[in-house]
């Protein structure tokens, strides 16, 4: 079984008490905040890590956005 990356900025994440996903920007204690994946328009946060899963790693999603 493999283990699971714990979420960090710059991380797509799916954020299941939000029911979408986002783009982590800050850490703030164990606050998570994120924003929509395509846009900068509005942020929301998530209490903790357990209520993310990491969709795409920074260092994919920055790779993607490059080639783009």
């Amino acid at each position: 079984m493999s283990e699971q990356k714990s979420p960090w900025v710059g991380d797509q994440v799916y954020d299941s008490n939000a029911d979408k996903e986002g783009v982590i920007t800050d850490v703030k204690g164990e606050t998570f905040i994120l924003r929509p994946v395509h846009t900068w328009a509005h942020t929301w946060t998530a209490p903790c890590a357990d209520v993310l899963e990491v969709t795409m790693p920074r260092l994919e999603r920055v790779a993607r956005e490059r080639e783009a």
